[in-house]
């Protein structure tokens, strides 16, 4: 029984890696192509299955997400486009003369 429970464990363990190597970019393998990492999950399940997991978890993640600060999401939300329509906005009030209401 122990036995058959151990070897349920390792193939769900070896399924669960295959199909995280297979949903992950190209990218993100670490400088590995997909099939190696392919050879090295089956013919080392348990260690291959765990360095998989392990390099996924640590050192996948880097290319994820933005590179740096991502810019404003609307105009504003920048400083520089409400410094510019501020001053564009006393230009026009210098330039039109008052209006009586």
């Amino acid at each position: 029984m122990l036995r058959a429970l151990l070897t349920l464990a390792v193939l769900g363990l070896v399924v669960y890696a295959l199909t995280d190597l297979a949903g992950t970019r190209k990218d993100q393998t670490g400088g590995l192509p997909k099939w190696l990492w392919v050879v090295v999950i089956v013919l080392m399940p348990v260690v291959g299955s765990l360095v998989w997991i392990v390099f996924r978890r640590l050192g996948g993640r880097s290319s994820q997400g933005p590179a740096g600060p991502s810019g404003p999401l609307a105009p504003d939300d920048d400083p520089e486009f409400l410094w510019r329509l501020d001053q564009e906005r006393k230009r026009r009030e210098r330039q039109e003369p008052d209006l009586p209401n």
